[in-house]
Parts: structure tokens; C-alpha cells; sequence
């Protein structure tokens, strides 16, 4: 079985930074491409950032493009999602994914197979 754990996450002013952490075990990391997920109170779930198993190919979605940058080190089993220039509507519950099917990168929740507990990122204005 894979376990994700989430790090870094917590309270954060507007223009601010922080950096999210995903600790994965169980199964060997490079078997996975990852992604980054939020949630937004009373909203959906929606795609933030992915990366393929080699860390050569990351996608993201246009409301973050230019501020978060996710990468992944291999040797610790870790991925990460670097966030900069916060704003107010960022604020969620971000949770990483891995997805065993690292063909594509997919930027579809339903494609991700194992999921951590999510952290919790709130931004104030």
C-alpha cells in the first residue's frame, strides 16, 4: 500500500510564500507521476500541479502558472510544491496524488490512485 503524507502547509499573508511537502512510502516513488490538488470551501476538488516519474515534464493549472513550481526528488521519496505571490483565493486544503500510470501526466483527479490526508494553506488579505 502507498502512503502520502502532506507538510507545510498553515497560515500565510498575501504575497507570501510556503512550500508544501509530500513524503511518499510503500511502493517505489519513481513507479509514480504525482500531482498537487486543492479544495476550496464548498467548492470541487480541482487540479493545481503534476509532474512525470522523471521529473522532466510538469503541467499546471492556469490560476497558478507563473507562482507554483512542483518538483520532485526521487532519492527521498518526496515531492513538493513551492508556492509564491499567495493570494486570498489559494486558500484551501491542498492534497498530492499518485497516479501508477505514468505514460501521460494526467491533470484528472479519477486518474490518481492514492491520495494523502491533505494540509490545510490559508492565505489572508
Amino acid at each position: 500500500q502507498v502512503q502520502l503524507v502532506e507538510s507545510g502547509g498553515g497560515l500565510v499573508q498575501a504575497g507570501g510564500s510556503l512550500r508544501l511537502s509530500c513524503a511518499v512510502s510503500g511502493r517505489t516513488f519513481s513507479n509514480y507521476n504525482m500531482g498537487w490538488f486543492r479544495q476550496a470551501p464548498g467548492k470541487e476538488r480541482e487540479f493545481v500541479a503534476a509532474i512525470r516519474w522523471s521529473g522532466d515534464v510538469t503541467y499546471y493549472a492556469d490560476s497558478v502558472k507563473g507562482r507554483f513550481t512542483i518538483s520532485r526528488d526521487n532519492a527521498k521519496s518526496t515531492v513538493y510544491l513551492q508556492m509564491n505571490s499567495l493570494k486570498p483565493e489559494d486558500t484551501a486544503v491542498y492534497y498530492c496524488a499518485a497516479d501508477r500510470i505514468i505514460g501521460v501526466v494526467s491533470t484528472r483527479e479519477n486518474h490518481y490512485d492514492y491520495w494523502g490526508q491533505g494540509t490545510q494553506v490559508t492565505v489572508s488579505s
